[in-house]
C-alpha cells in the first residue's frame, strides 16, 4: 500500500502527516470520534516506507492513518499497539516526541 506524507512546519517543529493513499479524503466517525482524513492535511508526495520512517523518528509531532501508516510508526518505535485506536476500524495514532 502507498503512503503519502505531508510536512507542516509549526514555528521551529514540524508536524508529519502519513496516510494510506486510499483513505485521503474520506471522513470516519465512530460514536463520538471523528476522524476527517482531509487532502489539505494529508495528501503530500507518495512516500517509500523507510523515508517515512527515517522522517518520522526525527519529528516532534506525528500523525499515522491506515494500516500501513501506522505500522510504519510502529516499525520506526513512535508509536506503540497499546496506543492505536480505530475508528470504523480505520487504524489511527499519534506521536509527541517531548525533549
Amino acid at each position: 500500500m502507498k503512503v503519502f506524507m505531508k510536512i507542516h512546519k509549526a514555528g521551529d517543529r514540524e508536524v508529519v502527516a502519513v496516510c494510506d493513499c486510499n483513505l485521503v479524503g474520506k471522513c470516519f466517525r465512530e460514536k463520538n470520534l471523528k476522524l476527517d482524513v482531509s487532502e489539505r492535511f494529508y495528501k503530500g508526495d507518495i512516500a517509500s516506507q523507510e523515508e517515512v520512517i527515517k522522517v518520522i523518528k526525527e519529528a516532534h509531532t506525528v500523525n499515522l492513518v491506515g494500516e500501513t501508516s501506522v505500522a510504519l510508526g510502529v516499525k520506526a518505535h513512535v508509536v506503540f499497539k497499546e496506543n492505536i485506536i480505530k475508528i470504523k476500524g480505520i487504524p489511527h495514532a499519534m506521536s509527541v516526541q517531548y525533549e
